[in-house]
């Protein structure tokens, strides 16, 4: 029976072995018949794209000419641009300047109309306002004097060139009379309506001398007060004239400077302060100027807009322009990058089909393999099913060995079942014998509990017993004391009622006597703070004349009370003496006349201006730190020099390193591209040579054949090598270690490509190269490659071959194709 056994055993795992034999070989046929398929795709793929590669190539040629007119839209509108800039940048300019004149002239205006600011009396005719009728105003407002003579026609209205202009003599006496009335001051008036002299008696002048009436302007109503004012007065122009004129007859000289010369009164000399009708010309020819800076300002304003708006259009054509240069050259650099995808796909699609060849062969291999395994297992399964069956035992005593063991568990089943019901049965017995004997035990002690209230009850009644009787002898006690308390209160009832009267009349006298001592109280208390009051004042005033006059409260008493004689008020300067007027005497107390001085003494020191009493420590102040900033500013200028020698210094060393690098990196693109292109010509250009700071770096490349310089319009391989040109020209000017390129060749033809190999070899005489290629030609003269591989499963491995030892003579390896790799 046993090696029957293993006989079946040994045929299902050969027959096993035929069906995964037969699974493996169909597997492989099916891989073979994918990769087939996809070797036909990489082909057509790799068709495909060198079709495309080449008709792109042809579409280069039409995308070169629309470059030429295109950079010179874009020069032409920068050129329009950088004017219009000019123009606004000399607008605001003169904007700025207009401005700065325009506030001076505002600050000169404000300044020059405080200075027509009153302080006397005319101030306060002026400020009176609706209580005043018939004043017409200043006179140096309401007369316009020509340009050049206001000093003379000053001097020569003497206190009338400040006087105030009414309308009729009543106006001038109700003028006079308030004056008088508030202790104002004194006023100048020139009442109009005066009728003008005769000019005919007048004589004639000598050259150069003038009417002082002929330079004036006046309103109607004022021109013969003016004229009766200016008459016979003659404006000339130096002393010499002035005396001729004066001594020719009875006439009054002025000159141009303010000096009055007449037959009987000269005065003149130094120039003095500026009068009223100086001041009002120069507000007038200050505003002139205002109004005249004000509109060249809104002119520039106007014109400045206009500026910026031709800026904004010539910005806007430079955008566009710009716009469809970099549309024209994105266009161009996807072209190229088309033709650089189109070529590395190409490339790709052909190595892809290579290796998918390479792996047919390899599956076909190992079907072939297969197929011979398959062959070699479908034999021996023949064989074996071929062999004949050894016999088999009887299987009555097995079957009857098998029901044994059947009724052996049965019996063992149901003799565990009668034992856990057993076991079962005698927990519960036991619970109910517990249960039964907790509650035996619960009713003993009920039972107990029972007992002792039964015995407190009896105890219980006991006392009630006792209680009983003690109150009912209790209560014949209360009874008997009921009754004696009960006359008791009706004595203190009568007596309480007796005391309430007296009560009720002592509060009637409490509340009279409270109100009359609240009476007194508050007559002590109005009294307490009078006095307080008065000492209160008593005292500010001591404190007051200690403070501001350095008197006691006994000297001002004895020397400033109402019995000591008033002393006449002082003369104040400018005030007019009358030399045959008696001297004030002292004369007597009287309030309300002292009360009118104060007032009036109130309000001329009110017409003298707040008066600052910190001025002296304000200008020490400002003193010290005028010093202060003046020591600073001295620093931060030699600071700024400091720094700008520095500046200078460092600005020199760039120009100095960067005009050796550009001539080195300068010479090294010539000879490079030379190499590259030969017979072509490639320079490098600065464009600005004289301010190397700010310069940049145009290149120019021309290829043999060809007119044109700019790298825009150059075909996508030309820029490629141009680029690699400079490059390596700054590698070859200013040398490093190493270098890392990245498939700078990928669009390169072979000729080219050679050349720029030819290139590598000499840089990599003094420096490494790392370069990441597809190009097989680069990668023969690395020294050492490094690629990536996929197996015929699909695994990516990384491949490391050294192609030279260090003295550079051992062969390549020739089994690595145009896969991506790095070479170095």
């Amino acid at each position: 029976m046993r090696a029957a056994s293993d006989r079946r055993e040994g045929l299902v795992r050969l027959t096993g072995q035929v069906n995964g034999a037969l699974s493996r070989l169909e597997a492989r046929a099916a891989e073979v018949d994918r990769l087939a398929a996809q070797f036909a795709e990489a082909r057509a793929r790799a068709d495909k794209s060198n079709g495309d590669f080449h008709a792109l190539e042809s579409q280069v040629a039409g995308l070169d000419q629309g470059e030429v007119g295109l950079d010179a839209e874009h020069e032409q509108a920068a050129e329009l641009l950088a004017s219009a800039e000019g123009r606004v940048q000399d607008l605001r300019l003169e904007e700025q300047e207009s401005e700065r004149e325009r506030h001076a002239l505002v600050a000169r205006v404000e300044a020059l109309e405080l200075g027509l600011a009153r302080k006397d009396g005319g101030a306060a005719v002026l400020a009176a306002g609706e209580r005043l009728s018939g004043v017409l105003g200043t006179v140096a407002a309401l007369v316009r004097v020509e340009t050049g003579y206001e000093a003379a026609i000053s001097a020569a209205l003497g206190p009338l060139a400040d006087a105030v202009a009414v309308g009729s003599v009543t106006a001038a006496v109700d003028v006079l009379a308030l004056l008088k009335a508030d202790d104002s001051g004194r006023a100048s008036l020139l009442v109009a309506g005066a009728v003008a002299p005769d000019r005919s008696s007048w004589p004639a002048l000598p050259a150069g001398a003038r009417w002082a009436l002929d330079l004036v302007t006046t309103p109607e109503q004022l021109r013969g007060s003016v004229a009766v004012a200016l008459a016979r007065v003659a404006v000339v122009d130096d002393l010499a004239t002035a005396r001729e004129v004066a001594l020719s007859g009875d006439l009054v000289a002025v000159t141009r400077q303010g000096d009055v010369l007449s037959s009987g009164v000269v005065h003149g000399g130094s120039a003095s302060a500026p009068s009223l009708i100086e001041v009002q010309a120069a507000v007038d020819e200050a505003r002139s100027r205002l109004s005249t800076a004000t509109h060249r300002c809104e002119r520039v304003r106007f014109e400045l807009g206009g500026a910026a708006e031709a800026v904004t259009e010539a910005r806007l054509r430079v955008e566009v322009a710009l716009a469809r240069l970099h549309e024209s050259d994105a266009r161009m650099a996807a072209v190229a990058e088309q033709l650089g995808q189109l070529g590395s796909a190409a490339r790709a699609a052909s190595g892809e089909a290579d290796r998918f060849a390479a792996a047919i062969a390899s599956a076909g291999a190992a079907r072939d393999a297969d197929q011979v395994t398959y062959d070699d297992l479908s034999h021996r399964l023949e064989a074996a099913a071929q062999a004949p069956d050894e016999g088999e035992p009887s299987t009555l005593e097995r079957d009857r060995l098998a029901e044994a063991a059947v009724l052996a568990r049965q019996a063992e089943v149901e003799a565990r079942l009668a034992m856990r019901t057993g076991e079962e049965r005698a927990h519960a017995l036991a619970g109910r014998a517990e249960s039964l004997e907790r509650a035996a035990q619960a009713e003993r002690d009920a039972r107990a509990r029972s007992t002792a209230r039964r015995e407190a009850r009896a105890r219980a009644a006991g006392v009630a017993l006792a209680v009983r009787t003690g109150a009912a002898a209790t209560l014949a006690h209360l009874e008997v004391s009921l009754a004696v308390a009960s006359s008791e209160r009706d004595e203190a009832e009568q007596a309480r009622t007796v005391r309430d009267g007296e009560m009720i009349a002592l509060r009637a006298r409490t509340r009279e006597l409270q109100i009359e001592l609240e009476a007194l109280t508050s007559s002590v208390h109005r009294d307490e703070i009078a006095r307080a009051e008065q000492r209160l004042r008593i005292e500010a005033l001591e404190s007051k004349a200690m403070e501001d006059f350095g008197v006691d409260a006994d000297t001002l008493v004895l020397e400033y009370g109402p019995e000591v004689e008033v002393p006449p008020s002082g003369t104040a300067p400018g005030d007019e003496i009358d030399p045959e007027a008696p001297d004030p005497e002292p004369y007597p107390y009287v309030r309300l006349e002292q009360e009118k001085r104060l007032r009036s003494a109130e309000r001329a020191l009110a017409l003298l201006g707040r008066v600052n009493p910190l001025a002296l420590e304000e200008f020490s102040a400002l003193e010290e730190r005028y010093r202060f900033l003046n020591e600073q500013l001295d620093d931060l200028k030699r600071s700024r020099t400091d720094l700008l020698g520095i500046i200078k210094d460092v600005d020199e060393r760039v120009q100095q390193v960067f005009a050796e690098a550009f001539a080195d990196v300068e010479r090294e693109f010539e000879r490079i591209f030379a190499r590259l292109f030969p017979g072509g010509e490639g320079r490098l250009i600065l464009t600005a040579p004289d301010d190397l700071l700010t310069s940049g770096i145009d290149v120019e490349a021309r290829p043999p054949g060809k007119k044109v310089k700019r790298l825009s319009l150059l075909s996508g391989g030309e820029r490629s090598l141009t680029a690699v040109a400079f490059l390596v020209a700054l590698f070859k000017a200013r040398p490093s270690p190493f270098y890392i390129m990245d498939e700078v060749e990928a669009a390169l033809d072979d000729v080219n490509l050679q050349r720029l190999l030819e290139i590598m070899e000499e840089l990599r005489e003094d420096s490494q190269l790392i370069v990441i290629t597809h190009q097989k030609r680069t990668m023969e003269i690395a020294d050492a490659l490094y690629g990536v591989s996929m197996r015929g499963d699909g695994v990516t491995t990384v491949i490391g071959q050294r192609l030279r030892d260090d003295s550079g003579v051992e062969p390549g390896d020739a089994g690595i194709s145009d896969d991506s790799a790095q070479s170095a």
